[in-house]
């Protein structure tokens, strides 16, 4: 039995095998950790929630996915956007995370990463208009900001260069859980 658990929350359209997120269970895989995958169980009056009860429907949703038992660093929350409602849950359990393209416009997900103790690290591009690096640079030293990138982490050109920053984001996923998670 391991001692190290991820758990994969999706976006609202990006789910856990969308290479973002797929790239960061990897990582976490290879370093012996559990993956756990959350899938969405779809709600057609979501767009019309307010931030708390948008909170409140990935807490509920996510919460399920938690294994028993496991405290601090045995558990790493992996989310991306949406997914990144459940920072409150991370922040109240003490749990470091990955935050991909967390929404940094919304009062309730940047409350709960100031309240996080544990170490996470947010992903994000400065075209995503989701995104804020100054808030960002505030909450953590653990960043990675990639110039041009969207809100889904593609930049302008070629698709190589997007797949380029697909490698910056999985490096940086991989620093982080050797140098700061599992250490």
């Amino acid at each position: 039995m391991t001692s190290r658990h991820a758990v994969i929350v999706p976006g609202g359209e990006y789910g856990p095998q969308a290479p973002l997120l797929m790239f960061a269970g990897q990582a976490a895989e290879r370093r012996g950790a559990a993956v756990r995958p959350v899938d969405w169980q779809r709600r057609e009056d979501a767009v019309a929630l307010s931030e708390a009860e948008l909170e409140a429907w990935v807490i509920g949703q996510v919460s399920p996915h938690l294994p028993v038992g496991v405290a601090g660093s045995g558990l790493l929350f992996v989310g991306k956007s949406l997914g990144t409602h459940a920072a409150a849950l991370a922040a109240e359990r003490g749990h470091p995370a990955v935050w991909l393209t967390p929404l940094l416009q919304y009062r309730q997900v940047v409350e709960a990463l100031e309240r996080s103790r544990a170490p996470f690290l947010l992903v994000g591009g400065t075209e995503d208009r989701l995104w804020d690096g100054d808030v960002a640079r505030r909450l953590t030293p653990h960043v990675l900001e990639v110039e041009g990138a969207d809100h889904g982490m593609f930049v302008p050109g070629r698709l190589a260069a997007s797949a380029a920053v697909l490698g910056q984001v999985a490096t940086a996923v991989e620093n982080f859980l050797d140098e700061v998670v599992w250490v």
